[in-house]
């Protein structure tokens, strides 16, 4: 009886450490948005790509899935046939970079190393590489406009960006294309020309 009670402890406590752990690899979303006074808070959405060759992509089906999801939480009904009063231009795009090295195009990975250092007793130094080459982060920034159907004027845009290291959860697209459209909409419209961190 000691011995289950000690096991079910055991396993709780994995249990959050799991968790914990999970939310601490997705970092903060940095969002800025812009808008008029007149922004509408609901109306009838199409979801459409920056550029309409990427269309059939997985990336931005998985993009536009998030985004639609978002879009309806805050009280707008996506329209699947591709037409609505408002249209959302959504855009996504990854950069690949080691930490410390300044960011280039959309899809450069950079290349570099760090090393340590152990001294012997004797006063000698060796440098070896003892924490192995540096993982490379990947910042993902979604971009979305809502613009009136009929004439192309935008009403609202903004984007939102987070960076994680390359392999976490945090880094595959689906899972960060779910949370920087979670952040992006939240509190919709939000403070125009505000930049602030959602956690």
């Amino acid at each position: 009886m000691r011995r289950s009670i000690t096991n079910r402890l055991v396993m709780a406590g994995m249990s959050i450490l799991l968790v914990s752990g999970c939310t601490a690899a997705i970092a903060p979303v940095d969002v800025t948005r812009f808008h008029n006074e007149a922004v509408v808070r609901q109306g009838n959405v199409a979801i459409v790509p920056v550029n309409m060759a990427d269309a059939d992509s997985l990336e931005f089906r998985t993009t536009a899935n998030a985004v639609s999801a978002a879009l309806a939480r805050t009280g707008f009904t996506v329209n699947e046939r591709g037409t609505g009063e408002l249209e959302a231009v959504v855009g996504i795009e990854r950069q690949i970079y080691l930490p410390g090295e300044q960011r280039r195009s959309p899809v450069s990975v950079g290349v570099g190393g760090s090393t340590g250092s152990y001294g012997s007793g004797l006063g000698l130094g060796i440098g070896i590489n003892l924490s192995g080459k540096p993982k490379s982060v990947v910042s993902t920034r979604l971009h979305v406009q809502l613009r009136r159907s009929v004439d192309g004027v935008a009403i609202w845009e903004g984007r939102a960006e987070t960076q994680a290291r390359e392999g976490a959860p945090a880094a595959q697209p689906g899972l960060a294309a779910g949370k920087l459209a979670d952040a992006l909409f939240r509190d919709f419209p939000g403070t125009s020309g505000v930049t602030i961190r959602v956690k």
